[in-house]
C-alpha cells in the first residue's frame, strides 16, 4: 500500500520539473509553477517501507467539488512487472483517483508532518472521503484550522474508537456525521439514504478516537472495546445535548470541546453489557 510520496525526489519528467510542490490541495510543479506535473514519477514509499515509483498520469477537478483537486496515478509493482493503481477499485468507485493532503499516517492511524513528504489519499479511504465531505485540512471556517477536524473524521470513518488504528465498521455501512463548527450538520428529515428513526447515536470523537461512546457500529459490547484499550474509558454517562448520551468516556471529557458526533443504525449482532 502507498503511503507517502517525496516531495523532492522527482524520478523522471520531460518537462524539467525538479519537485513538487503542495499549495492548497493541489499539486504545482517546482521551479515552475505553470508546468504540467503529467509524466512526472516521484520517489514514494509503501507500507513495509520499501521505495516505489509513483507516476502522476492524470489531473482533473472532482465533480462534486470543482476546486478540489483528483489525481489519476500508477505505481510501479516490481513482482508483476507492471505500472497499477495502487487504490482498490468498488463498485461505487470503480477507476480511484487520490487527492493530495499534507503529512503522512502511520499504522495507528496517526497524522505527522513530515518535511519533504506528503500523502496521496486515494479517494475511497478514509482521509480521501473526510475532504470530499468538507473537511479540507488546509482551510479554516471561522477562523479555525479545520485539520483536527479531518484527522477527527479519519478516526470516526473507521470507527477507530481506541485511537490504534483498529477499525470497527464495514464498506458501505451509512453514517450521518456533525461537527462543532457547522461543515456538516446533524441530517434532521428522512431521505431514500438515510432514515432518521433507524438511526441512533453511536459515539463522539477527537484526533485521538473516540471521546465517548453510546455502542458499537458493529454490534460488538462496548466491554471488547474497553479490554481493547484499558483505562482509556470510564462507564458513566454524558449528555452531550440534542438526545446525545454517552455511556462510557474518556476522563476529563467537556461536551463542549467535543469536536465530531455520529450517528448511523444500530446493529443487534452483539449483547452488550457492562
Amino acid at each position: 500500500m502507498l503511503v507517502s510520496v517525496d516531495n523532492d525526489a522527482v524520478l523522471k519528467t520531460d518537462l524539467g520539473v525538479k519537485a513538487v510542490r503542495l499549495e492548497q490541495g493541489r499539486l504545482v510543479a517546482w521551479p515552475d509553477a505553470s508546468s504540467s506535473l503529467v509524466g512526472t514519477v516521484l520517489q514514494g514509499n509503501s507500507s513495509d517501507g520499501k521505495p516505489v515509483e509513483v507516476a502522476i498520469c492524470g489531473s482533473e477537478p472532482a465533480p462534486e467539488n470543482s476546486s478540489l483537486h483528483r489525481y489519476r496515478i500508477e505505481a510501479w509493482n516490481p513482482v508483476a512487472r507492471e505500472w497499477e493503481n495502487p487504490c482498490a477499485a468498488t463498485s461505487v468507485i470503480p477507476n480511484p483517483r487520490v487527492l493530495a493532503v499534507q503529512g503522512v499516517w502511520d499504522s495507528s492511524g496517526a497524522r505527522h508532518d513530515i518535511p519533504g513528504k506528503l500523502t496521496l489519499a486515494c479517494e475511497g479511504g478514509a482521509i480521501g472521503q473526510c475532504i470530499r465531505w468538507g473537511y479540507k485540512p488546509w482551510e479554516q471556517r471561522d477562523g479555525q484550522s479545520l485539520a483536527g477536524l479531518h484527522q477527527t473524521c479519519t478516526r470516526m470513518v473507521r470507527a477507530d474508537y481506541c485511537g490504534n488504528g483498529l477499525s470497527h465498521t464495514q464498506e458501505h455501512t451509512l453514517i450521518d456525521m456533525y461537527d462543532a463548527l457547522g461543515v456538516l450538520s446533524l441530517t434532521t428529515e428522512s431521505s431514500s439514504f438515510w432514515n432518521t428513526e433507524r438511526a441512533s447515536f453511536e459515539a463522539a470523537w477527537g484526533p485521538e478516537g473516540a471521546d465517548c461512546l453510546a455502542r458499537t457500529r458493529d454490534g460488538r459490547a462496548l466491554t471488547v472495546i474497553l479490554h481493547e484499550c484499558p483505562g482509556r474509558f470510564h462507564p458513566g454517562d454524558v449528555d452531550l445535548s440534542d438526545g446525545d448520551r454517552c455511556t462510557v468516556h474518556r476522563q476529563g471529557l467537556r461536551p463542549d470541546r467535543v469536536l465530531l458526533r455520529n450517528r448511523s443504525y444500530a446493529s443487534n449482532e452483539y449483547t452488550d453489557s457492562l
